[in-house]
């Protein structure tokens, strides 16, 4: 399963609403029999980065924009991946 374009609005963030969601993802994912879900973000995104880390996510692979502009300006992108196989 992917996880695309996660996202609380500025007023709302630090309630617990970003990690609520993301738990309802990965539970969405596991009652589906999916193996495991997987995501991208920026490096620039710290918050984002920290809380998919809280939540088990783990890196699996970096590189960079494969595009002029990802080349000129450097932007990193990283891999999350949280395994379902094994877990209850």
């Amino acid at each position: 399963l992917v996880l695309k374009r996660m996202s609380v609005r500025k007023d709302y963030r630090g309630l617990g609403i970003a990690a609520a969601l993301g738990r309802a993802a990965l539970a969405f994912a596991r009652q589906s029999g999916r193996r495991a879900v997987v995501l991208n973000t920026l490096m620039v995104q710290h918050e984002a980065r920290a809380l998919y880390e809280r939540l088990g996510f783990r890196r699996h692979r970096r590189y960079v924009l494969p595009t002029v502009y990802g080349r000129l300006a450097n932007c990193t992108i990283t891999t999350y991946r949280y395994d379902l196989t094994g877990t209850s």
